[in-house]
């Protein structure tokens, strides 16, 4: 067997490998929508599988005709967007200053914040600053808490380190000042690993409700994963009581929390194509530099 042939053997192997691999991650997805788009009869029966049975739009219509819902879902693309744009600019700010070997403390600030990658002071005393903090039922109290990722602050550390230092030498001797350094130069050279980043935030503030549990009683501040957490909540407390006579809470169809779960994922899908090619290069450059 000629190498052109092992080649193309090996490369046709991977190929089916992969397109497995990728069936198999989307197949949940694809039931879910499946769920969503079938009757609650056919759902209840057990007869979806990948593809809608009984095609029924109704709870696309009730999620869509649930002002708490779109209100929840305007709520999370502010609070999305505005955790992202200060998590980032956070993020920036201290980087940058550890990339100078100069800056006194270096290594300390560097041990203090590798320490808290391992250990946290916990949910308690969190919450505690938090409420000494008058933070409670404010948008800030789900945005200050997780301003800047340890591990973020190192991948973009990195990346800063990894871009030519005779290029910033060469702005200061055309007079250009620290911060004209960052934004001039190290900023646009960063942008794949910048964009990588802010995807990362935004994913991780879309896909959080736990802090909103802590910190939150205001229905008004809710976002979507919250909803969507109340739902699974009365189904599960409607199998609970469900011999308990008149104290029956109604479970939530299957195909409403379907129909919801597909509600508060597109949004944040929509904005991976947008940023799929920095997002590869900049996943790449942040593991191979530093």
């Amino acid at each position: 067997m000629n190498e052109r042939t092992s080649n193309r053997i090996f490369d046709t192997v991977n190929v089916i490998l992969i397109t497995l691999f990728v069936l198999v991650c989307l197949a949940p997805f694809f039931h879910i929508i499946a769920i969503s788009l079938s009757s609650n009869r056919a759902v209840t029966s057990g007869a979806v599988t990948l593809w809608p049975v009984e095609l029924d739009l109704h709870a696309y219509r009730s999620v869509l005709s649930d002002m708490s819902m779109i209100h929840s879902l305007g709520f999370t693309v502010f609070l999305t967007v505005l955790s992202t744009l200060l998590c980032m600019a956070m993020t920036i700010a201290a980087a940058y200053p550890l990339t100078h070997t100069k800056l006194k403390g270096r290594k300390i600030f560097m041990l203090i914040i590798v320490i808290t990658m391992f250990f946290s002071g916990g949910i308690i005393p969190e919450y505690i600053l938090v409420k000494n903090l008058h933070l409670l039922n404010t948008v800030w109290a789900l945005v200050l808490p997780g301003l800047v990722s340890p591990f973020y602050l190192i991948i973009l550390i990195s990346f800063f380190n990894g871009i030519p230092k005779s290029l910033v030498e060469a702005a200061e001797i055309d007079g250009a000042s620290l911060i004209g350094s960052l934004v001039k130069i190290i900023l646009p050279l960063s942008l794949p690993v910048l964009a990588t980043l802010s995807l990362f935030y935004a994913v991780g503030r879309w896909n959080g409700f736990q802090d909103t549990l802590l910190y939150i009683t205001k229905t008004e501040l809710y976002p979507l994963q919250l909803k969507l957490y109340q739902l699974v909540q009365n189904n599960m407390v409607s199998d609970l009581t469900r011999n308990e006579g008149p104290r029956n809470v109604a479970a939530t169809p299957e195909s409403l929390k379907a129909a919801s779960v597909i509600f508060a994922t597109v949004p944040i899908l929509i904005v991976y194509p947008w940023l799929q090619r920095y997002f590869v290069s900049g996943v790449m450059l942040g593991a191979v530099k530093g």
